[in-house]
């Protein structure tokens, strides 16, 4: 009698113990997924990207434009001091805004590439020396220096629509052969904004 009276007290006691094995199980299951999955955010590096990577032509690109940009805004601070219109001094400014902040972008890229930033202002280059479409020489500055008024007005925006014809080449050629994302996407930009400009330019030419 004792004997059957303790066969229900030994089925639950055998319940309650494979409840409890469950409960740890699941704590441990737990704590056995978290740990490697914290371990894995932390010590797996982020996969390579396309934009990760550059050439020779990307490093070419921010090289060259740099001081294609830098004399385009030299160009573009004569305005105030020789008599410009308020046309053209409107669009000196907006030249000046896009293309200082496009110069510390390329700027950190080539420092960030362990590359060569060129110095100086994009001045004191020779007719046919630079090596970069649209660059003006010597001469050409001179005698847009030289200008006043409605002649200044004039020979700027003939010069700066070549100035930007040029820097459309190097953008489209950046394009074709680079492989750094965000300079490919600058070059894209540049072919947009500087297109919309010359149209701009040949308009107020006309006018």
């Amino acid at each position: 009698m004792n004997t059957n009276r303790s066969l229900p007290r030994r089925a639950a006691l055998a319940a309650t113990a494979a409840t409890a094995g469950l409960v740890l199980a699941a704590c441990g299951s737990s704590d056995s997924t978290s740990t490697p999955g914290t371990t894995a955010a932390t010590t797996t590096a982020p996969a390579s990207t396309e934009a990760d990577r550059h050439n020779q032509a990307d490093v070419a690109f921010a090289q060259g434009m740099i001081p294609h940009h830098r004399q385009a805004i030299v160009m573009s601070d004569m305005v105030e001091s020789h008599g410009a219109s308020d046309e053209v001094k409107e669009l000196a400014e907006k030249i000046k805004k896009a293309q200082k902040p496009e110069i510390d972008t390329m700027t950190r890229w080539l420092e960030a590439w362990g590359e060569k930033v060129p110095t100086g202002t994009g001045m004191g280059h020779g007719d046919d020396d630079s090596g970069m479409p649209g660059m003006m020489g010597d001469q050409d500055i001179n005698r847009l220096g030289n200008a006043k008024g409605n002649a200044f007005d004039t020979m700027f925006l003939t010069m700066m629509i070549e100035h930007h014809e040029g820097a459309i080449d190097m953008a489209k050629t950046e394009k074709e052969q680079g492989a750094y994302g965000p300079a490919k996407a600058l070059a894209d930009s540049i072919i947009t904004s500087q297109t919309a400009e010359i149209a701009l330019m040949r308009t107020m030419l006309a006018g």
